[in-house]
């Protein structure tokens, strides 16, 4: 008899952006010339001093285990950086340090979330939350919102939908997909639906130092009541072009519940890279700032660039993003032109089918976007300015070839 499965894993997708920035690397080393915009990854080196830094732990011999929830010294930094930066008042013991910002969400998840536990997520959403909701046996609530509300959650689409199954919120700013920025009085709005509840705030801050438009502001500086049902989640791979060193954390009031995920962290993967939380250090304790700005401009410039362009595409619309690094771009438009994209589903048909879209783009053009349909928000897809500007000229221009062929 041939061995089975559990239904959980069955169920479990892999990421979208993930799969097509495969399928367009496998492209590539075939020789066609392909232009990939699917990555959500910075193009820019690791700073240099956070490198020396590294390169210092290794020769010191500092490669042994450390703690599971990460060294000392390394916490103190997250704890400092997060009163310095954001506001946010945090003990050591009310941090845990993972293996990227995607660990710590499963550790939530996994921690907070029972049977049939209901999750609001506010779509377009990252691809991976209501995964791991599912994989840990929660049901996802998917908000809906849309171009004309800039993407935003409203507090009274958020009222309708809690119900006494609600465990917790996901509120991601700025956005990824969307590049959206909460602003302060409409966290403060959506803070004020929550109060006399017991719901839990998961605040994915990973794109805090890409702002463009705006301030950023963090959920749990609201007010005390926001902090203590606040779960702060952050990293060094969007802001710090530190992407593969794999270095995420979460912070939380809750020492109980932070020892429980420790505990589970402990018996899947224990501590993170002892190289890397010595280097992280180095990247909290704002001695690359000016680097970090720097990338920050950048990303802002290429930002208006890729807007500019898209513009120009009369069945194409975007809103200019306040955030990150992603155009959420409406393709809607297209189907006057290329009839045949319309979805054949019956919740979607008046929308463009996002990833025939894609997959007759990367065909024709040799241009990776990843679709819309994986943020939850068919007629849709996601662009990232993650790359240099002359490849992002070439793209849209690739783009605009496709839809007019």
């Amino acid at each position: 008899m041939q061995p089975t499965y559990s239904r959980k894993i069955q169920h479990l997708q892999e990421s979208a952006t993930i799969a097509i920035s495969t399928l367009a690397r496998e492209l590539k080393s075939q020789g066609r010339d392909i232009l990939s915009f699917s990555a959500g990854e910075p193009d820019f080196d690791t700073p240099q001093a956070i490198k020396d830094e590294a390169k210092k732990a290794l020769d010191s011999g500092f490669t042994k285990y450390t703690a599971v929830a990460g060294i000392p010294e390394l916490k103190q930094a997250i704890a400092d950086k997060l009163k310095r930066d954001n506001g946010l008042e945090y003990s050591p013991k009310e941090i845990l340090v993972s293996n990227g910002a995607k660990q710590s969400l499963f550790n939530v998840f996994q921690a907070i979330v029972d049977d049939g536990d209901e999750v609001i997520i506010p779509a377009p959403y990252w691809v991976t939350y209501p995964e791991i909701v599912e994989y840990s046996g929660g049901k996802s609530v998917i908000v809906d919102t849309d171009f004309a509300s800039g993407f935003k959650l409203a507090p009274t689409m958020l009222q309708k939908h809690i119900t006494p199954k609600t465990k917790a919120i996901v509120l991601t700013t700025p956005s990824n997909p969307t590049g959206m920025v909460y602003s302060r009085a409409e966290l403060e709005a959506i803070a004020s639906v929550l109060k006399d509840t017991n719901i839990w705030i998961i605040a994915d801050e990973i794109y805090e130092k890409l702002v463009y438009d705006g301030k950023f502001c963090s959920v749990g500086s609201l007010d005390s009541a926001s902090l203590e049902r606040t779960i702060t989640i952050n990293g060094l791979s969007k802001s710090v072009a530190m992407t593969g060193w794999r270095m995420g954390y979460l912070a939380c009031k809750d020492t109980r519940l932070v020892k429980m995920m420790d505990n589970l962290q402990s018996q899947c993967t224990s501590n993170i890279n002892s190289i890397t939380q010595k280097a992280a250090i180095v990247a909290l304790n704002g001695l690359v700032d000016a680097q970090i700005e720097s990338m920050r401009v950048a990303f802002k410039n290429r930002r208006d660039i890729a807007c500019d362009s898209i513009g120009k595409i009369p069945q194409l619309k975007v809103l200019k993003p306040q955030g990150s690094f992603y155009l959420f771009i409406d393709i809607n438009g297209v189907s006057d032109t290329k009839p045949s994209l319309k979805s054949k589903s019956s919740s979607a048909e008046s929308k463009v089918d996002s990833m025939e879209f894609c997959k007759q783009l990367l065909e024709s053009q040799g241009v990776a976007l990843v679709p819309g349909s994986a943020f939850g928000a068919e007629g849709f897809v996601r662009m990232s300015f993650a790359c240099n500007e002359e490849q992002i000229i070439e793209g849209i221009k690739r783009i605009q070839r496709f839809i007019n062929e």
